[in-house]
């Protein structure tokens, strides 16, 4: 299976890389992982919606040009479906099956995803009703995959 993370910005802070790069050599055993970063817009304090909203659109211009058709498309969103890390594994697992060969997770920045981008997900996820930083959502992200492949191959891990 193929995995690939499409994430808005870059991620500033040593310690969140490193533990990207640790996450991404955990999951080398289970998938082929690829992180791809499209360029952020600045944002400006007290933005208008207009102007938040011609931002969404230049990031999704970006994020939707590396978003393949025959991808299944899931949209990290603060008013996604939540799943237990269990239920997480059993629905790769399942998309698996059904011969959903590349997974794509789209992480939006730090006021969220475009409408053209959230037109085209199969699947809005949540981790929480609380908002977490785009660039520590990453981490998340990544940990989370990292035991769902643990619990699908029956592995310890998921206590």
């Amino acid at each position: 299976m193929k995995i690939t993370v499409i994430t808005v910005g870059k991620i500033k802070e040593k310690y969140l890389r490193d533990a990207v790069a640790e996450y991404g050599k955990r999951l080398s055993r289970y998938c082929r992982l690829e992180i791809v970063e499209v360029a952020d817009e600045k944002t400006v304090e007290h933005a208008s919606e207009a102007l938040e909203e011609q931002i969404r659109g230049k990031e999704a211009e970006r994020i939707l040009k590396h978003i393949k058709e025959d991808a299944y498309i899931i949209t990290l969103e603060i008013r996604g479906k939540q799943l237990s890390s269990e239920e997480m594994a059993a629905k790769i697992e399942h998309l698996g099956v059904q011969g959903e060969g590349h997974l794509i997770f789209v992480i939006g920045g730090s006021i969220g995803l475009g409408k053209e981008v959230l037109g085209r997900s199969d699947l809005a996820l949540s981790f929480s009703k609380m908002t977490f930083p785009h660039q520590l959502m990453r981490v998340i992200l990544l940990e989370q995959l990292y035991r769902s492949f643990r619990i699908i191959q029956g592995e310890p891990y998921h206590k």
